[in-house]
Parts: structure tokens; C-alpha cells; sequence
């Protein structure tokens, strides 16, 4: 009996190869064992992907410093969690038009004349969301960089496993909780200004943990952090309002808030 994924030779006892370590098939695929094999591989106890969501939670140091140290088998990898992370999000935004819309209309937080604006912005970020938190972990990854900059345990590609990570935590946690409320009628831009809150704390708790730091230490990182994202964001809206202008969007976002004005 051979191995069917590489081939080696393997005795009619075997459950495992013991050279790629690839489980034994003997039965015929059915119905029952793909189940069984889905229960086992999502709900199963020792399964690494519970394992890591759940030590993400307990002690975030030791799910992201193995994986740096270079443990690669006892959680998730970074990129994995992240595609599984990018997966939920869209599942979410999915299941949130077709059951909540009501949910997703913001008009009544927007500006009187922006209402169209900030569904077409909405439409835009919910559409191109995947690409969205791939460019935010680099950004993430820069401050905390400048940030820590008084800490040499990790250099600016470590920052950017460790963002990931907390990045794609985030967004498993928040898909979750924003279906939640939204079959509830709390709208989305409500629960997630209120989980905007749980990603400072919970991040400063990881980083806290991975650094060892005191209360106080990380609670003025903190701070300086959420001052320099600030400085990002005006810089990136600053960028923003000037492609708005050689596109015209501008001036028809002006246009439209002073025809509010005048109704």
C-alpha cells in the first residue's frame, strides 16, 4: 500500500504515513465522514484553529511569539488566519444585505446632501473590503514600528505578522458580534464604533503581553499610537480629498450639501 499524497510505501497496518505525516483513507467518501472530517477539523478541542482563536484571546504571546520564534505547527499561521479571517468578513457583509439591509443604512449618521455619498463609500469599502485589510496591516505595522521603536524584540516584518494577527482576530470577533446585534436592529455603524473600542483595548492587551509591559507603559503607547494613526488617516483623507477634486467628486459633494441646505 502506498501513501496517496507522496507515495511512500506503507504497511497494511499504517494509519498515518510516516513520511508526510497524511492520515490513511481507507473508507469511501459518504456523506457521514465528510461530516465527521468537518466536525474534526473545525470543532474538534485540539483542532489549531480553536486553539489559536481561543489563545488569541488567553495569551496572544504565545500564538504570535512561537510563530516568530518559528513554531509553526502548534496554531494557525498568520496567513491562513488571515485568509480564514477575510473568508468571515465576507460571509458577514453577505448575510448582513441579504437578511439585515436596514442594518447597513447609514443616511441617518451621514451629513444633510452626503446621504448618496456615503452609500457610494460604502458600497466601495464593503466591495473591495479583502483589499482594504490587506493595505491597513502595513499601516498598523508602521506605527506600531515607530511606536515601539524603544523595543528591538521585533523588527517591522514581525510587526506585520503581529498586526495580522490581531487584524484578522478582529474581524473574526466583530463578524460575529455585528450579526449578532444586527438581528437585534442596532444598526451597523453603532456596533461597530462600539467594537472600534474593543480593538484598542484588546490590542493593547497583546501588546502588552508580547512586550511585558506595565499598566501604565502601554497605556501611553497606546495614546501615542491612536495620535499617530490620527496623523495617518488626516494625511490619507488630505489624499483623498485631492482625487476627489481632479475627479470632480468634490465639487459635487459641495454642490449636493449646499442644495441640501437651501431644501
Amino acid at each position: 500500500m502506498n501513501c496517496k499524497n507522496c507515495n511512500t510505501n506503507l504497511s497494511e497496518t499504517s494509519n498515518y504515513c510516516y513520511s508526510c505525516g497524511g492520515k490513511v483513507i481507507r473508507n469511501r467518501l459518504t456523506t457521514r465522514n465528510l461530516f465527521d472530517h468537518f466536525t474534526e477539523t473545525f470543532f474538534n478541542y485540539d483542532n489549531k484553529i480553536f486553539q489559536t482563536f481561543i489563545n488569541l484571546f488567553k495569551k496572544p504571546e504565545d500564538v504570535i511569539g512561537t510563530y516568530i520564534d518559528g513554531t509553526r505547527k502548534r496554531y494557525v499561521d498568520v496567513i491562513s488566519y488571515f485568509a480564514i479571517a477575510l473568508t468571515i468578513s465576507g460571509i458577514q457583509i453577505f448575510l448582513l444585505n441579504k437578511f439585515f439591509p436596514e442594518a447597513m443604512n447609514v443616511d441617518q449618521f451621514s451629513p444633510k446632501g452626503m446621504e448618496s455619498f456615503q452609500r457610494k463609500n460604502m458600497s466601495f469599502t464593503q466591495e473591495y473590503q479583502s483589499i482594504i485589510s490587506m493595505l491597513m496591516v502595513p499601516l498598523y505595522a508602521l506605527s506600531s514600528k515607530i511606536i515601539f521603536f524603544d523595543y528591538k524584540t521585533y523588527n517591522y516584518t514581525e510587526h506585520i505578522v503581529i498586526n495580522m494577527y490581531l487584524s484578522a482576530h478582529f474581524a473574526i470577533v466583530s463578524a460575529a458580534c455585528i450579526l449578532i446585534i444586527s438581528a437585534f436592529g442596532v444598526n451597523f455603524a453603532i456596533g461597530g464604533s462600539i467594537l472600534i473600542i474593543f480593538q484598542i483595548i484588546y490590542s493593547a492587551f497583546a501588546f502588552k503581553r508580547l512586550f511585558s509591559m506595565s499598566f501604565s507603559a502601554i497605556l501611553i503607547k497606546t495614546i501615542l499610537f491612536l495620535l499617530l494613526l490620527g496623523i495617518l488617516f488626516v494625511a490619507i483623507t488630505i489624499v483623498s480629498a485631492f482625487v476627489m477634486y481632479l475627479s470632480g467628486d468634490l465639487d459635487a459633494m459641495i454642490e449636493a450639501q449646499r442644495a441640501a441646505k437651501q431644501t
